[in-house]
């Protein structure tokens, strides 16, 4: 189901109590484009509150509105936090297309009276909101949040905080600018943050260049001792213990963008990671080009996302769930070396 801009901007109407979330372990664009809605929602005179479904990194900490986020906290807020769902006349949700994705808040989701509300742009939303702005066309959620206050006739709002954030999220979830989502559309809508005042150099400093001594310790030790490529089937993959998390003191986002790395190998098309969580083990897939990490997930690691990237899950050992991974290879191989990959640009039409 899709939305039209009159439906939310009748349901905007009149000030309400709105409850808006994302997903587990949230990244710039879960956090930047629901912080950034946040803002524009509390200056049309709406009571806000965000609530995030675990911790999130700390280089995120700097966004417009941070100091006002709930983190839910089963053992310690739960009532807090189901009161706010059930009080919340509108819930919107951002950056997560199943309610599965927000952990113990899903229920309370999917049962709360609020009209519901969904902004993502990942492939197959499952069937919760009663409103949805689904669109996995979009690079980022940030991107259509940005829209919709535009087509709100509110563009005027977003000042430098809400730019910042929405442009930390399109910014991350484009690569820097670099995957193919990377539209005509991205690149306007960033100049017109940058009639907000954003500081673009900030911005990429504050998430890229603000790392621990120790987190950077954990990166070469990964890369030196940990990475394993696999030219027959152009894959590379990474698989992180519980021991080694621990050895190198892993906190909340330190382990975001490491399967980048097995990606930017000469010829791999297939990149992994595989983090071994104790209840779970984690699973990030990428790729390039024709071959879509996104089924593949789906197929076999009850996960999904987009085509070059997405997200997994074993409830298998690592040593198990990375066998089950090797085993499966075979069967992708004509397609893993027939990718090309560097994707091939194709050819405007001649006009």
């Amino acid at each position: 189901m899709s939305t039209s801009v009159s439906e939310l901007q009748a349901l905007l109407a009149q000030p309400k109590q709105v409850f808006i979330t994302t997903h587990h372990k949230p990244d710039a664009d879960a956090l930047g484009s629901s912080l950034a809605w946040a803002s524009y929602l509390k200056k049309k005179g709406h009571s806000v509150t965000v609530v995030t479904p675990s911790d999130y990194p700390a280089f995120l900490n700097w966004m417009q509105g941070n100091d006002e986020v709930v983190v839910y906290e089963p053992r310690q807020n739960d009532r807090q936090v189901r009161d706010l769902v059930n009080r919340a006349e509108l819930i919107f949700c951002l950056d997560f297309n199943c309610l599965a994705r927000i952990n113990e808040l899903g229920e309370y989701v999917r049962q709360a009276s609020g009209t519901k509300v969904l902004i993502d742009h990942h492939q197959r939303p499952e069937s919760f909101a009663d409103v949805s702005f689904s669109n996995p066309q979009a690079a980022a959620t940030a991107e259509q949040v940005f829209e919709i206050i535009r087509d709100l006739g509110d563009q005027d709002l977003v000042d430098q905080g809400m730019g910042e954030a929405l442009y930390a999220g399109i910014m991350t979830d484009t690569g820097s600018f670099r995957h193919p989502s990377t539209s005509r559309n991205v690149h306007l809508i960033i100049a017109e943050l940058l009639n907000a005042h954003i500081d673009l150099a900030s911005v990429h400093r504050r998430i890229y260049d603000s790392h621990s001594e120790i987190r950077l310790r954990f990166l070469g030790y990964i890369l030196k001792d940990k990475l394993t490529v696999k030219r027959e089937f152009n894959t590379a993959y990474i698989a992180v213990t519980q021991q080694e998390l621990r050895d190198y003191d892993s906190k909340t986002g330190d382990t975001e963008g490491l399967v980048n790395y097995a990606l930017s190998i000469e010829g791999i098309v297939f990149a992994a990671i595989f983090i071994d969580r104790g209840s779970a083990v984690k699973i990030s897939f990428r790729s390039v080009g024709d071959f879509s990490v996104s089924d593949f997930s789906r197929s076999h690691f009850e996960g999904g996302g987009h085509h070059n990237a997405s997200g997994g899950v074993s409830y298998q050992s690592l040593d198990a769930t990375v066998e089950r991974f090797l085993g499966l290879l075979p069967t992708y191989q004509a397609q893993l070396v027939s990718t090309p990959a560097v994707p091939v640009a194709v050819a405007p039409p001649v006009a």
